[in-house]
């Protein structure tokens, strides 16, 4: 597969939109095997391995969570939470068609909503994407809250 700067850009619109749309499975099948989600509690952490994080979720933790998101016996999500993600145009911070690797940086807003109450986040995330079996997968989604040290209500969703 050839993949242009616009696959890439396509890609993170797309996931966005999957969570979105709680499509949860089919969000799962965008990482690959070995993905990570990580959300630092530090800014500018580079290492999630020496701290604590907000989430540091590999694919057993990830599908766990969307068991408990889907789940008909978890009241915790009788009504469903909801998210919308606004995402700024991501930046291509790497594009290495060579090596099957590729970088973006989005700036966003998200919001998540559950009965009547609703909780703002903002920051920026980075997809560390990899060209696998002719698609392109999640090796690293970091997502860095602008208030990541700040304490926080429970973070239902993927952000």
């Amino acid at each position: 597969m050839t993949v242009s700067r616009q696959d890439v850009i396509d890609f993170v619109y797309a996931e966005a939109r999957m969570l979105d749309e709680r499509r949860f499975d089919e969000w799962l099948t965008l990482f690959a095997d070995d993905g990570i989600y990580w959300m630092p509690l530090h800014h500018d952490e580079p290492n999630p391995k020496l701290v604590t994080t907000l989430f540091h979720e590999d694919m057993l933790l990830l599908k766990t969570r969307v068991m408990r998101l889907t789940g008909k016996n978890t009241f915790s999500q009788q009504p469903s939470s909801r998210c919308h993600h606004l995402l700024q145009a991501p930046a291509i911070d790497r594009f290495d068609p060579e090596e099957g690797e590729f970088t973006t940086w989005t700036s966003f807003l998200y919001t998540e909503t559950r009965a009547d109450e609703k909780i703002f986040y903002s920051g920026w995330v980075t997809h560390n994407l990899v060209l696998a079996e002719g698609k392109l997968r999640i090796k690293l989604k970091k997502v860095q809250l602008i208030d990541c040290d700040a304490p926080h209500r429970n973070l239902q969703l993927f952000m």
